[in-house]
């Protein structure tokens, strides 16, 4: 039963054989020579250009800074925000209709009718179907319903063009056919 220490002494030399140096400290070595060789590479900055300020010569250029100018400016200014202002300002007051918070390229015209004398269109929105007349509003550009035929809906909306002013556009919605299966 000499089989259990000797096996016991074989275990414990081959656990202290594991404790030995595995090549860590080659690593180690390795390592810190890399670190040492290596030399960081920055590119220096040039130097800023010196700043020469130059004088506003005003000989035969306009002053862009003349009181009468700017006056004119300003009237000009004034003056056109006043007619958008009129233009814009009944609509801001008053209150918003239900297919005012959609969007016209969402809405389809699907049909028209004359209901107590007074035309009438039928419009799809979100898969539902409303009934419009002359003076409703419509899309999200302040669009006012000012004549309804058989085949089209004719609305006057109040969009900003590129300068920023208020105009009036004509725009049609036209009826949506089906297409056959």
């Amino acid at each position: 039963m000499r089989v259990v220490p000797t096996t016991l002494a074989l275990l414990c030399a081959l656990a202290l054989s594991g404790c030995g140096s595995s090549g860590e400290d080659e690593l180690r070595q390795w390592i810190a020579n890399e670190r040492a060789q290596a030399k960081p590479r920055v590119t220096p900055i040039s130097e800023p250009k010196p700043f020469l300020p130059q004088p506003y010569v005003v000989e035969d250029k306009m002053e862009p800074f003349d009181v009468l100018k700017l006056t004119q400016a300003l009237r000009r200014e004034s003056s056109q925000v006043a007619s958008n202002a009129a233009l814009i300002a009944p609509e801001m007051a008053r209150r918003k209709e239900q297919l005012e918070a959609f969007p016209l390229d969402s809405m389809a015209m699907v049909g028209s009718m004359n209901k107590s004398g007074k035309p009438t269109a039928l419009l799809s929105v979100d898969k539902l179907l409303y009934q419009v007349q002359l003076g409703n509003y419509l899309g999200q550009n302040y669009g006012r319903i000012t004549a309804i035929t058989e085949t089209s809906i004719q609305l006057r909306e109040i969009v900003q063009d590129a300068t920023g002013d208020w105009i009036e556009r004509m725009t049609t919605l036209e009826l949506q056919e089906e297409a056959k299966k």
